[in-house]
Parts: structure tokens; sequence; C-alpha cells
């Protein structure tokens, strides 16, 4: 792996780790926003009996633990960059008395298992973050058994992901941040048509399928929206963290402006959209 991919893991991995704790916080609220793209997951993989499974970048654990549920005798094992997410993972399947799972902190551009390990793979909003996609689908083909399956999801374009363009709009618009580059990681980098295909397709995946999938996040109140976005989305918060705080206060505003006027009312529910990715080995 070249160095600016190096150093772009070790700032992610801090940066989950970081994070971890918000995520504990609003993890109610974050796990029933992104169950749709999970259960999608789910449904493709047909997760039963004594499969044994490997959920990537799986962060506070799902949908590993739901597919850990739903087996018999089989296992699965949740991997994330970050520790710190691991750990509460664990802290959620003893609270759901799920023991059959385990955890490993690792990239997913050099996984650390033999060839053929897994009969599924489920990735739920890992692969926009992944420093090298198709390292990271290669290595989902290698651990995969020959006619295993593979799920993940990815945010679909901004214009459908109302609940990141108004906080994030508004940050770049204020600060006059550049648009990240369409090479690195970033929410809507496996938005382009055509993209993930062709990365899966090159990794040697066959029966390729795109769906998209729709949600909404639940969060009643802008404030409660905005007291999610600062705490658990890194690019918003790594953004606030070099405003000043009469800057902060005028995002803030205009962001309540902007959700208030598409929303109106209290019981806030914001729209989003993902991409459904399956394929087989």
């Amino acid at each position: 792996m070249n160095q600016q991919l190096e150093e772009i893991r070790e700032q992610q991995k801090q940066s989950w780790n970081k994070f971890s704790g918000g995520w504990k916080k609003w993890d109610g609220l974050t796990m029933d926003f992104l169950k749709p793209m999970g259960q999608e997951i789910i449904r493709f993989l047909e997760p039963s009996g004594k499969d044994r499974v490997l959920d990537i970048a799986g962060g506070t654990g799902e949908p590993g633990l739901t597919i850990a549920s739903m087996l018999d005798e089989g296992s699965v094992v949740i991997t994330d960059l970050a520790e710190n997410m691991l750990t509460i993972a664990q802290e959620n399947a003893m609270l759901r008395g799920i023991r059959n799972i385990e955890t490993k902190a690792c990239d997913v551009s050099d996984l650390p298992f033999p060839d053929n390990s897994f009969d599924a793979v489920s990735c739920r909003f890992g692969f926009m973050f992944f420093p090298d996609m198709q390292l990271a689908a290669n290595e989902i083909f290698r651990v995969l058994k020959p006619g295993g399956r593979m799920a993940t999801s990815v945010w679909n374009i901004p214009e459908k992901n109302f609940w990141v363009t108004a906080t994030m709009g508004t940050i770049m618009r204020n600060m006059e941040l550049p648009a990240p580059s369409p090479d690195l990681p970033g929410m809507f980098r496996c938005a382009k048509p055509g993209r993930m295909k062709e990365i899966f397709e090159k990794a040697g995946f066959k029966n390729y399928q795109e769906k998209e999938v729709v949600s909404k996040l639940r969060s009643g109140t802008v404030e409660t929206y905005w007291g999610m976005m600062t705490e658990v989305a890194a690019p918003v918060v790594a953004a606030l963290s070099n405003a000043s705080e009469i800057m902060r206060e005028k995002i803030k505003t205009e962001v309540f402006e902007l959700v208030r006027q598409k929303y109106p009312g209290d019981n806030l529910a914001i729209d989003a959209s993902a991409l459904v990715i399956m394929a087989e080995k």
C-alpha cells in the first residue's frame, strides 16, 4: 500500500476510534436509520445453518449481530479498523445474548484470513471510505468460498441524501472548502454509475446486481439531527473544529433553516438513499 493510502488509513483509524463514543450515544437512532440497507444485505445473503460470515467495517455490530442471531451452528466475524468500535459491538452482542461472534481489528486491504474462508461477506457503508476500493474487493473475493455471496451498501448521489448535504453543503459553502476528490474516500464516491460494477467484476465477481434502498433519518427534531451529525459524522466534526465560534453558529442557524424549510413540523424524518450491491464468487 503506498504512503498516501497508509496515511489515510491511519487518519481513519484514529478518527473512528475518537468518534466511537458518539456512535455509542446515537446507536439507537443510527441503527434504525441504517436498518433497511442491512435488511436488504441480509435478504440477499440468506444466512442460515452452519454458515461462516464475515462482516467488514462492522462498527457497532450491524448487520453482523443480526446475521449471527439467524445462524444455528454458524458464526460471524465482525471486523473494523477501529478497536473502540468493536468494543461497542461486543457490548451490543452481550446485551442481546449473541455468543456466536468474534471481533477482529484489521484492514480490509489485508484481511487476516485464509483463501475461501467464508460463505458470505457483508459490508454496510464501508466501501466509500476504503483507501483502495479495488484492493478491498479483491480481498473480499479471495476470502469468499467459491459460490459465496457478497453484499455491500454505499450512499447514492448527493441529491437523494439531504440528511448529509443539508449540513455538509452548508459547511462547504460557508468555509469555502474544495469539493472532495472522487478518487479519495468520501460519502458519495461510490455513487457514480458503473463504478462499483467495474470494481467488483475486475475482482472476479459475477452476477452483479444493484438495487436502490431508501430510508428515513427519524430524528424528530432539528436539534436532535444536529446533535447526531456533529457527534457521529467525522467530516462534519473535522470541518467544524476549524471554524470560529461565530462561523459555527452561522452554519448551525443556516442548517436549521434549511431543514425546517424542507421538513416543517416536529416529526422530522429526513430522506436518504443508498445502493445495495450484490455479487457472487
